[in-house]
C-alpha cells in the first residue's frame, strides 16, 4: 500500500486490510512517502499495533517506486494492491485468490467503486462509476467477468510481476495499465472479475480533481507512445472535446468581433462556432438533469462541474502532455496481446473498454 498525505483514509483502508477473511498468512507492507500530514506517525503507529504491517519509507513519493520497494520487502507468492483510499470489501482476498487459480490468470481485478462522503464528493462518485463520466470502461461501470486489458488495484502472481521486470518506475500515472500491457505482452492473462469491488474516496475538490485528471490525460498520452498500437477511440474523446471547445470558442468570439464593428457576410459563419462549447455545456447539464432522478438535488447540481473538470482536463493533459515525459524511451515491440477466453485464444487489445 503506498500512502503519501492519507491521514484522513489511512487507518480505515488498513483495518479492511487486516480484517479480510482469508485463511492464509497475511502480510501489509507500507510505503510511506514525503507527506505534509500525520502520515508517516500513523503509519508507525498502526505497525506498531499489529505485527503483520511493515512500513518502508519511500522517498520519492512516486507510486511506482512504492510498489517495487513494497515487493522487495514482502515474502509471499500472491501480491495484493491497495490504495490508501480504497477500502477492501469482506472476502475480497479470498474472492480473488479463488479466481486466480480457477482462470489461471496472471492478475485478477475489479471495480473502482467510487463512493464519496461530501456533497461534491458524491457528484464526482456518480461521475467515475457513469459512462457519461469514463466511458464503457468495466473497471468503473461495472459488467461481466471475463478477459481484460487491466483492473482496477490488481491481485497478482508474484511470478507475473517479476518476469515482466516489475512497475516502470518513470509513470507517475497509469503505472497498473502500463504493466498489466507488459503482462499480456508475455501471454499473461488479465482477468475482470466483478464480485472485487472496492471502495474509493474521490477527490473533495474541484482542484484536487482538476490536478488529478489531468496528470491521468498526460500519462496515458505517454502509455500510448511507449506502447504503439494502445490508442484508442475512448482516450481520443476529450482531447478531441477540448479542442473542438477551443476552436469554437475562438471562432464564435471572432465572429462577435466582427459583427460588433459591423462587418458583414463571415463573421455570421464564425459565430457558429460557438455552437460546439454551447452544445457541450447543454449537453453535461442534460446529463445532471436526467441523474436528478436519483440523486439528491445537492449532488445533481455539482455533477456538471465534476463532468467538464474530468473531462476537460483529461483533455487538456493529454494534449500538453510533453514527449519524454517518462524520460528515456525504451519501447516493447509493437504487440496486440492474447486475450483468452473459454480456452480460445484470439487476438483482442480491449484498452478501450478497461481503462
Amino acid at each position: 500500500m503506498p500512502a503519501r498525505n492519507e491521514e484522513r483514509y489511512l487507518a480505515e483502508s488498513v483495518g479492511r486490510v487486516l480484517s479480510q477473511d482469508y485463511d492464509g498468512e497475511l502480510e501489509l507492507v507500507l510505503a510511506v512517502g514525503p507527506s505534509a500530514d500525520r502520515t508517516a506517525q500513523l503509519a508507525r503507529a498502526l505497525a506498531a499495533a499489529d505485527p503483520r504491517i511493515t512500513v518502508i519509507d519511500n522517498p520519492s513519493g512516486r507510486i511506482p517506486v512504492a510498489l517495487n520497494r513494497a515487493l522487495a520487502v514482502s515474502r509471499h507468492p500472491v501480491v495484493v494492491r491497495v490504495d490508501a483510499r480504497s477500502l477492501l470489501p469482506d472476502g475480497y482476498i479470498r474472492t480473488a485468490v479463488r479466481t486466480l487459480r480457477d482462470t489461471g490468470a496472471a492478475n485478477v481485478g475489479g471495480v473502482m467503486a467510487a463512493e464519496g462522503v461530501t456533497v461534491f464528493q458524491r457528484a464526482v462518485a456518480w461521475a467515475m462509476t457513469s459512462p457519461f463520466g469514463v466511458g464503457p470502461a468495466r473497471n468503473h461501470t461495472g459488467g461481466g467477468s471475463g478477459p481484460a486489458a487491466t483492473a482496477y488495484l490488481g491481485v497478482f502472481r508474484r511470478t507475473a510481476i517479476e518476469q515482466a521486470g516489475g512497475f516502470d518506475e518513470r509513470f507517475e500515472i497509469a503505472e497498473d495499465w502500463e504493466l498489466n500491457h507488459r503482462i499480456r505482452c508475455r501471454g499473461g492473462l488479465v482477468w475482470f472479475q466483478p464480485e472485487l469491488a472496492v471502495t474509493y474516496r474521490p477527490r473533495t475538490t474541484v482542484r484536487e480533481l482538476a490536478v488529478q485528471y489531468y496528470r491521468y490525460g498526460r500519462w496515458r498520452r505517454e502509455v500510448c507512445r511507449q506502447h504503439p498500437g494502445t490508442l484508442s477511440l475512448r482516450y481520443l474523446a476529450p482531447p478531441l472535446v477540448v479542442g473542438g471547445i477551443g476552436a469554437g470558442a475562438l471562432a464564435g468570439l471572432a465572429g462577435l468581433t466582427g459583427l460588433a464593428t459591423g462587418a458583414r457576410g463571415w463573421p455570421a459563419l464564425l459565430t457558429s462556432g460557438l455552437v460546439v462549447p454551447l452544445g457541450y455545456a447543454a449537453a453535461i447539464a442534460l446529463v445532471a438533469a436526467r441523474a436528478k432522478r436519483d440523486l439528491p438535488a445537492r449532488v445533481a447540481a455539482r455533477l456538471p462541474v465534476a463532468l467538464a473538470t474530468m473531462h476537460l482536463c483529461w483533455g487538456a493533459g493529454f494534449l500538453t502532455s510533453p514527449r519524454g515525459l517518462a524520460g528515456t524511451r525504451t519501447r516493447l515491440r509493437r504487440c496486440r496481446p492474447a486475450v483468452r477466453s473459454s480456452g480460445a485464444v484470439s487476438r483482442a487489445d480491449e484498452g478501450a473498454r478497461d481503462d
